[in-house]
């Protein structure tokens, strides 16, 4: 529990005091965000606030979990190395198209075939790597790989093949609607908070509770180092929230495509490596939401050439019928924490019914 607090308190700290240097960083060499001119009028004048803010996210989290390790003296391990890879590799893809934007001044970053073809190969690597580490509780070998909701569901076992394409599917979902949520002050640090905090909760209870563990039970959980995963979850939690102080509205530093695919990357990757893929579609019920509009405006416009909402993704569409920016990040804040407690609930219920909801 030590190393959880530990990784919590520097990262957030970390954050909190980098991020202005970061600020003034970014300021003297000029990376100002760009907005588009279709977007709602009222996000004009943050045009030039400084953008690439995730690379602060991202470091924290790192330290932070090194610190942690250092401190308790304890040894990393494969799965928190590997959800800190994920974070990072596609922190790199969003780094890229950021400072292509910022470079050339264009809205346009990476070309959308570019940027998935990043994502396939960051996600893929760690789906490659994750298989190699057997479950030394199930005997979990590369051969296969069953898809869970809070825990295995046997119906839905994958081939080598087919969990690669899987975890693509999963990382690339995740990462892209991050991305989407990341419209307004706040809204997606403040979000993916919530969640990383939601699988501290979540891991530190499978460690407690691992078949063979400290506190062992019959409905016990069959998870790869859990209390690593929670001090991973944790170093992300507090890098968020001391990122937030700053991004909160009016935004002093936006996350880029740097900070929201690297989130997302990371919420995925937490999901993979806990074994509640599933589970993350509640959990992250709001990125469900954002995406969603998204999907829908485009299917309904190009078939009926009509539009759903004023705009999407969702939260714009709140902002042209007259609400105020603010109202609309609380509300959907509280979407979030909504789905994130619905979530736990399910986690919890699952658990408490020995195995089944």
């Amino acid at each position: 529990m030590r190393a959880v607090l530990i990784a919590a308190l520097v990262a957030l700290i970390l954050a909190l005091l980098g991020t202005p240097a970061a600020i003034r960083v970014l300021e003297r060499r000029g990376y100002g965000q760009l907005i588009r001119d279709d977007g709602p009028t009222s996000h004009h004048t943050k045009r030039g606030t400084p953008t690439m803010g995730g690379i602060v996210i991202i470091v924290a989290t790192i330290i932070g979990y090194a610190v942690a390790h250092v401190a308790t003296r304890g040894g990393f391990t494969a799965s928190g190395l590997l959800v800190l890879f994920l974070m990072a590799g596609l922190g790199l893809v969003g780094f890229l198209d950021d400072f292509i934007k910022v470079r050339k001044q264009r809205s346009l970053g990476l070309t959308a075939k570019t940027k998935f073809v990043g994502q396939f190969v960051v996600a893929v690597a760690f789906a490659l790597m994750s298989v190699q580490f057997a479950d030394k509780h199930t005997g979990f070998t590369p051969a296969s790989r069953v898809i869970s909701f809070v825990r295995d569901v046997h119906a839905l076992q994958l081939a080598p093949v087919l969990f690669l394409l899987w975890a693509w599917v999963m990382i690339t979902a995740a990462s892209n609607a991050v991305n989407l949520t990341d419209g307004l002050d706040g809204l997606a640090s403040g979000t993916s908070a919530m969640v990383f905090g939601a699988y501290v909760v979540i891991s530190f209870w499978q460690y407690r509770n691992t078949c063979g563990g400290l506190n062992a039970v019959e409905n016990c959980y069959s998870v790869r180092d859990p209390l690593d995963l929670a001090v991973v979850a944790a170093a992300a939690m507090g890098a968020c929230f001391g990122f937030l102080w700053w991004n909160a509205g009016p935004a002093k530093i936006f996350m880029g495509d740097t900070g929201s695919l690297a989130l997302g990357g990371a919420v995925a990757g937490l999901a993979i490596t806990t074994r509640t893929e599933l589970l993350l579609v509640v959990l992250g019920g709001l990125f469900v939401v954002e995406t969603l509009s998204v999907v829908i405006q485009i299917a309904v416009f190009k078939t009926f050439h009509r539009r759903v909402f004023n705009m999407a993704p969702i939260h714009h569409h709140f902002e042209l019928a007259g609400w105020a920016e603010n109202t609309v990040i609380v509300r959907l804040w509280i979407i979030g924490g909504l789905a994130v407690a619905f979530g736990l609930g399910l986690f919890y219920a699952e658990f408490i019914g020995g195995g089944g909801l």
